[in-house]
């Protein structure tokens, strides 16, 4: 398997065990969830612009399709950097088992990269909102997939995607008995969770996967 680059793990967010904390006391159900999972937290990983890409590729694709096309991706462009994407080119990056359409956005991120038109450099600063709205100018990239960068690259604490299945599943599994959900009542179960709404959603992810998603 070839290896991304930069994938470095990034420390545990310095919030997490404050998180568990106060969710546990205010939250009955986050009060039984948190401690079945342990030690286990997220871990952020991946530079900025390989984590996009990785989420462009893997759109709408199982995981085990996704790295096999991300495999290859790799051996048309091992630095994966926004010049060498923008070098290698569309035949090239087609080849590698991506759709027309995701090969275009692969491209044009490499160009908003190396143009700088993402001031990727400063997103640790900005809002959440701000860093969501560059993102979305980049075809390819809505504002679910803003949202994980934000959790897991960012490693941002109040993050709270109500566009993912994951996350609307596990507020009906654990809070409605399995009913379902509309993004009005999460939106009401999650008023609980301020400030740190990623960290639940972190564990209601767990609640239907054990295993953690790297991103």
């Amino acid at each position: 398997m070839v290896k991304t680059p930069l994938a470095t793990a990034i420390p545990t967010p310095v919030y997490w065990e404050q998180a568990k904390a106060e969710l546990m006391k205010r939250d009955r159900i986050m009060k039984k969830l948190i401690p079945r999972f342990g030690d286990l937290q997220l871990v952020g990983r991946g530079e900025p612009f390989v984590t996009l890409a990785r989420s462009i590729v893997g759109q709408q694709i199982s995981v085990k399709a996704a790295q096999t096309v991300w495999d290859r991706l790799m051996l048309a462009c091992p630095k994966m950097t926004p010049a060498q994407m923008a070098r290698t080119g569309e035949e090239k990056i087609a080849a590698c088992g991506l759709s027309r359409r995701k090969t275009e956005y692969l491209l044009d991120l490499a160009l908003h990269f190396k143009d700088e038109r993402v001031h990727a450099t400063d997103w640790a600063a900005m809002e959440d909102e701000d860093v969501i709205a560059e993102l979305i100018q980049i075809r390819g990239i809505g504002r679910w997939t803003a949202e994980m960068f934000l959790i897991f690259n960012l490693l941002r604490p109040n993050i709270l995607p109500l566009d993912d299945l994951g996350l609307l599943k596990g507020i009906s599994v654990n809070y409605f008995s399995g009913e379902p959900v509309s993004r009005s009542d999460a939106r009401e179960v999650a008023a609980n969770w301020e400030p740190w709404r990623t960290v639940a959603t972190w564990y209601l992810w767990r609640s239907l996967d054990p295993v953690p998603v790297e991103y």
